[in-house]
């Protein structure tokens, strides 16, 4: 028969044992000792000098004078002085100073702070689920520094996925920034969680684009973006890109977010020039509808030129979105010259 219990090696009373309350005795005080296990600290090397009776402690590493020797043990004061009780793997002992629980892994007293836990769901004032598997609901949430700094990491597997921080208003989006879809940065907002539109973007070559312009005091500030692409008004003031730049099958035209508009066509053709300017531009030998209209009662600068000898162009009063054309010359010709011809005025 054994002298002491397997779990916690408390003494056994043996057959014809002499003093058994001595035993006993010795029994019950390791119990007292070691059941509902709650110490003081666990960070002292020395006895503290105003202990009594009862006062528990996790001995700490490297300690001294009545408790040399015996690191990691729990030391408690008796009316006979200082006991320690070695520990097991999977003890478990409430920290007063800390107000947490230390575990013995074989080797020392951790808390779970202290220990590499896992959890596959982790809800803090909140249920956690499949996808949020970290779910916080607080005033606030703190992220300090444990050294020189700190840094918050989101990564994603491949640049077409998504890693962003994503703003709600009752559970609905209405900012997100982040790498989305792409590994350009961006900051795009939404009224209503469902219509989004980027109002920055940052190419992973560090060039930055603002799709929907820039302001500043209540006027335009444009970028790169927004320098060439359509041209518009609000109540005859510009709002759109500084420069708009398009053709059609009327012509070229180019238009200034001041309100120039410019149109040119080359390669028209018309026949059977004459020498008479008669009374009038009556019967013009080509009409040219521009490729953009002009601003309605502001008729363009009509110019252009005629690709033969001894001829120039004519025209009849321009419209807002034609003008006639035609060819004269010192001399009749029959059959086509070609000519060209440009449109100035405003479109705003």
């Amino acid at each position: 028969m054994p002298d002491d219990t397997d779990i916690l090696g408390l003494p056994l009373i043996l057959p014809a044992q002499a003093q058994k309350h001595v035993t006993h005795n010795e029994a019950l005080l390791a119990l007292d000792a070691i059941v509902q296990l709650a110490v003081l600290d666990r960070s002292r090397t020395a006895p503290p000098e105003t202990a009594v009776p009862g006062d528990r402690h996790i001995v700490a590493a490297s300690p001294t004078g009545d408790w040399a020797a015996q690191a990691g043990r729990v030391a408690v004061l008796t009316a006979e002085g200082w006991r320690f009780h070695a520990p097991r793997p999977g003890w478990r002992a409430h920290v007063l100073a800390e107000g947490q629980t230390a575990v013995f892994d074989g080797l020392g007293w951790k808390t779970p702070a202290e220990g590499a836990g896992s959890f596959a769901r982790l809800g803090v004032g909140a249920a956690a689920d499949a996808v949020n598997r970290l779910a916080v609901a607080s005033e606030a949430v703190l992220m300090t520094h444990a050294g020189a700094g700190v840094q918050l990491k989101l990564n994603k597997a491949a640049a077409g996925d998504t890693a962003s921080l994503l703003f709600q208003t009752g559970w609905s989006g209405r900012a997100e920034m982040g790498t989305a879809g792409s590994d350009a940065f961006a900051v795009k907002v939404s009224p209503d969680g469902a219509a989004w539109a980027v109002a920055m973007s940052i190419a992973p070559d560090g060039v930055a684009d603002f799709p929907q312009g820039l302001t500043r005091e209540g006027s335009q500030v444009y970028s790169r973006a927004s320098v060439v692409g359509p041209v518009s008004q609000t109540a005859g003031l510009p709002a759109g890109a500084v420069i708009e730049r398009g053709a059609n099958a009327n012509g070229d035209y180019i238009r200034f977010t001041d309100g120039t508009q410019i149109c040119w066509r080359g390669n028209l053709s018309v026949a059977n020039v004459s020498t008479a300017l008669g009374a009038g531009f009556t019967s013009p030998a080509l009409t040219w509808t521009f490729p953009q209209p002009f601003l309605t009662g502001s008729a363009p600068v009509v110019s252009g030129m005629a690709d033969a000898a001894e001829c120039w162009l004519s025209h009849a009063a321009p419209g807002a979105a034609s003008v006639g054309l035609r060819v004269l010359g010192l001399v009749s010709k029959t059959g086509a010259v070609t000519l060209r011809a440009m449109a100035v005025g405003r479109w705003i």
